[in-house]
């Protein structure tokens, strides 16, 4: 038999969004009510006809509700495979009725310890027992028992039952439905024990949830799909896109890198990203002055680019972005007036709030993951090493270029002038290849200005090369067996260096 008639429902609820109208449906329909606890003084105020758990059980709710529906009177009824003589007998001996139909949502566990003020013995009461056995129940038979775990399926589940009954094909998506949530509702659980916002957890269970399925990949010959992690803050999820075509797999993680640069800085700023790393970074007086100065760092590798930019955006700063070039995605914390992107159908405008860094920072690798506390680009305890220290100007780009550097694949050299990175050497595998490369990208803009090492120099060759190029002042971590030899050096050429004691890796 494919589909089952419901004839008979247990209904045990925290949330009671929607309860009243779905449980109207279910009487309207011919199904009788058995209900527990809260649930049950609901429906019956609502002059629902509803016969009370412990009446069926023989046995009081005790413990001040923490056993309710535990009994074998309650999963006898959910737990029979009714296509086995001996379980129908056993129901028959025992006076069991089946139940058809069980819907159960669990204790706010979740939202309990996201509390701020929240103490422990509040939290372990929100750790539901009943629930989750219910649940798991009708989901391990849902050969025979629909499961409904959220107000969101009432209607299609009420629709079902009007129609005649569940299909094999719902109880089995229900049933899927029922088993991740008990899944991350543990997850919560395990969470909170590990008490994860205070170090590395021993064990950590993360629960995903597909948001979109994407065109494809990274490339065209690779499928892709978009996940959330249930319970972690995820920018992107609560992101409003108003214009373009669908995210693709690298529009997420561009954007994502843009999105997190981006909130380094205090004053208006704009990072546009070519695959993960910043081809150009700027802040100025005015949004659109921040804009264009962070284009003209690299027009070339910014076009089909990710920009991001930390104020609303406007007409002047949308109009000179629309007359720049190709861009994949614009994403902003509001708009005021996007009426120039308008046009570009296929450019993505995405209205987001800032991205959290709550939890831990994870990576995949084959067969799991490693973690890490997240990056602070601003701790700033710098010593001054060499014999001139920086002028107030050059400090300010030091800074600058530091914070561009922390968000640069290693290794990494950034030359900053101005509040504008005009050189980026990103993902190089020498550092002395990455500071030639941004030297090459700045050209003349790097005559003096400032320059930035995500690690130390190993050898004097880097910053012979930045002053080659007339770099004036340098900040990197120091630490390096070369550290008196890069210090001599430069001195000899007139630099301004300062180390941080801290280097910022991105790997």
């Amino acid at each position: 038999m494919t589909r089952i008639p419901v004839r008979r429902a247990l209904l045990s609820v925290s949330d009671k969004h929607g309860l009243l109208d779905f449980a109207h449906r279910l009487v309207d329909a011919d199904v009788e009510l058995v209900s527990s606890g809260g649930t049950a003084g609901i429906l019956s105020e609502a002059g629902l006809p509803v016969t009370k758990v412990s009446d069926v059980t023989g046995a009081p709710e005790i413990l001040g509700g923490r056993v309710k529906t535990l009994h074998p009177r309650i999963h006898g009824g959910i737990l029979a495979n009714l296509s086995e003589e001996h379980h129908r007998r056993e129901l028959d001996e025992q006076g069991i009725s089946p139940f058809q139909l069980v819907v159960s949502n669990l204790y706010p566990f979740e939202r309990t310890v996201a509390r701020s003020d929240v103490v422990e013995a509040d939290a372990i009461e929100e750790i539901d027992i009943g629930g989750p056995t219910l649940v798991r129940a009708a989901a391990k038979n849902h050969a025979w028992v629909g499961i409904v775990t959220s107000p969101d399926q009432y209607p299609e589940v009420a629709d079902a039952v009007e129609a005649g009954g569940l299909d094999v094909v719902l109880r089995r998506r229900l049933a899927r439905e029922a088993f991740f949530r008990t899944a991350a509702y543990d997850a919560a659980i395990v969470g909170w024990f590990e008490r994860i916002d205070e170090g590395l957890p021993e064990r950590y269970v993360l629960p995903l949830e597909r948001t979109a399925e994407l065109r494809y990949g990274e490339n065209p010959h690779q499928p892709g799909a978009a996940y959330r992690a249930v319970g972690m803050p995820a920018w992107w999820e609560t992101s409003e896109q108003l214009q373009g075509k669908a995210m693709s797999f690298n529009n997420y993680v561009d954007a994502d890198a843009a999105w997190r640069h981006v909130q380094e800085y205090q004053d208006p700023a704009c990072v546009i990203v070519k695959h993960t790393n910043a081809c150009g970074v700027a802040i100025g007086s005015t949004l659109v002055e921040a804009f264009q100065r962070a284009w003209d760092a690299d027009p070339v590798s910014a076009f089909g680019s990710v920009i991001a930019v930390n104020r609303p955006l406007d007409s002047s700063t949308a109009g000179a972005m629309a007359a720049a070039g190709f861009v994949e995605v614009v994403i902003v914390p509001a708009v005021e007036d996007r009426t120039p992107l308008e046009g570009k159908t296929g450019l993505r405008v995405i209205v987001a709030t800032p991205p959290a860094r709550s939890g831990l920072d994870w990576r995949i690798v084959d067969g799991g993951f490693v973690a890490q506390a997240w990056d602070d680009v601003h701790v700033n305890d710098w010593t001054v090493v060499s014999d001139r220290s920086p002028t107030e100007s050059e400090l300010s780009d030091l800074r600058f270029a530091w914070r561009v550097s922390a968000h640069t694949k290693s290794n990494a050299i950034v030359i900053a002038r101005d509040g504008q990175a005009v050189g980026i050497g990103a993902g190089d595998q020498s550092r002395v290849g990455a500071s030639l490369r941004a030297v090459r990208q700045a050209g003349d803009r790097a005559s003096g200005g400032s320059a930035a090492s995500d690690a130390f120099f190993p050898f004097a060759d880097g910053v012979e090369a930045l002053a080659e190029a007339g770099i004036t002042a340098v900040v990197e971590p120091g630490g390096s067996k070369g550290d008196e030899e890069v210090i001599a050096t430069a001195n000899a050429l007139g630099l301004a260096l300062v180390f941080t004691g801290r280097r910022h890796f991105k790997h």
